[in-house]
């Protein structure tokens, strides 16, 4: 089944006779004939190697693995008005004049490929992505325009620009198809052919420990889960997880929350260290204070990040080091610490390997003001799968262990 590219009408039809336990009353609401919805119910089973409804004399009565797609069908078509109510009001601000009943009329094509270009800003890269031809993916483009009534793709110096409009319609367009996909899954953990798929962002801090601690106990109970990690800066990860690309983002929570659509939830407190080889001048050396570190080079994340505000914290702004070597990537940190003189502030949950072996050792200063909560950033109506759940468990096991002082 074509889960990215989903033919909403018969969506519509599925979730219209659910509602009505009737294809001839469900006909009426969708402006489809019986024989058509009829059809388009079979598709939707045969695609999904379900039955949807339990055909009785008194009525259509939606099976159990029915009503989990359905749940999330209903999610989605939710995304699709919205996103679209949303659009059309913007666009009669600004003089459009397209349909009102937009969501009733976008396609999955349409969709999709307004998803595609949000993603790509250029045609040519969006139809390769999509697998469809450059013709087709613009032209559902621009069928998406005029049933619209705005303009929503316009060349930019970098390829293609989407209008404000555009972008809202695109977002809601990914989480309609994350929740067809989460759908999907459902139904096929229901039939135990599968176990899903977890995408997860990740921050330093969790790759070490927490993270691979949290895999190997999900894949030993469900050894048929998909895992997708993927690293990166906090605002490309969030941004993933906003637009439905990650279910679960682990890290440094935080604070101020950045938007009001996420959630976050705490798995345990961290408490930074600084940092050095083992034969670094300053190791094993006691009652360090903080005028030692100032004439030593620096490794830190980058400004805004919660260490590196933990390190402009510690310092008087006349005060700080001025010698600073920017990096994420603990690979990188870990030869620049090693190869020299360098400090890091760091937490000991990334360097524990490091650490067991001898090769880094924590400076003797106070750094009791640097906790901070590490833990999982979630949309705030996001609703998990069983096996999203279970990992969501083995990653607050993962956070009890790391909290443990003997770790």
């Amino acid at each position: 089944m074509e889960h990215r590219a989903p033919n909403f009408r018969h969506l519509r039809a599925f979730r219209e006779v659910a509602r009505h336990k009737s294809i001839r009353r469900a006909s009426a609401e969708v402006y489809l004939s019986q024989p058509a919805i009829t059809q388009a119910i079979a598709k939707l089973e045969v695609g999904l190697d379900i039955s949807l409804f339990d055909r009785r004399s008194e009525g259509m009565f939606v099976t159990e693995p029915g009503t989990l797609y359905l749940s999330r069908v209903e999610r989605a078509l939710s995304y699709i008005e919205t996103g679209a109510r949303e659009a059309v009001k913007i666009g009669h601000k600004k003089g459009g004049r397209g349909f009102a009943n937009l969501d009733q009329l976008v396609t999955g094509v349409q969709l999709r490929a307004t998803a595609a270009l949000s993603e790509t800003e250029n045609f040519s890269l969006a139809a390769r992505n999509i697998g469809i031809s450059q013709p087709s993916l613009h032209r559902a483009a621009r069928d998406l325009e005029r049933l619209s009534g705005m303009t929503l793709f316009k060349a930019s110096n970098r390829g293609i620009e989407l209008s404000p409009a555009a972008k809202i319609i695109a977002w809601h367009a990914k989480l309609a198809f994350a929740e067809l996909d989460q759908g999907v899954s459902e139904v096929e953990e229901w039939k135990g052919s599968g176990s899903g798929r977890i995408v997860v962002g990740t921050m330093p801090l969790a790759r070490t420990f927490i993270l691979p601690t949290a895999i190997l106990a999900l894949m030993a109970s469900h050894p048929e889960v998909r895992i997708s990690v993927i690293d990166g800066p906090y605002d490309d990860l969030l941004h993933g997880l906003r637009h439905g690309d990650i279910d679960i983002l682990i890290g440094a929570l935080r604070d101020p929350l950045p938007v009001d659509d996420i959630v976050q939830q705490s798995l345990f407190e961290d408490l930074l260290m600084i940092a050095v080889r083992k034969s670094h001048p300053l190791a094993g050396q006691a009652n360090v204070v903080l005028r030692d570190l100032i004439d030593f080079p620096w490794v830190l994340p980058r400004k805004g990040t919660p260490t590196r505000q933990h390190f402009e914290a510690m310092f008087d702004n006349s005060d700080e080091p001025d010698n600073i070597i920017e990096a994420s990537s603990l690979v990188l940190i870990r030869g620049l610490i090693l190869g020299s003189d360098a400090l890091t502030l760091i937490s000991a949950h990334q360097i524990r390997h490091e650490q067991q072996s001898g090769l880094m050792v924590p400076v003797n200063v106070d750094t009791s003001g640097t906790s901070r909560p590490i833990g999982v950033t979630l949309r705030r109506d996001w609703q998990p799968t069983a096996t999203q759940r279970k990992f969501l468990d083995d990653l607050r096991d993962a956070g009890r262990l790391a909290a443990a002082p003997d770790l």
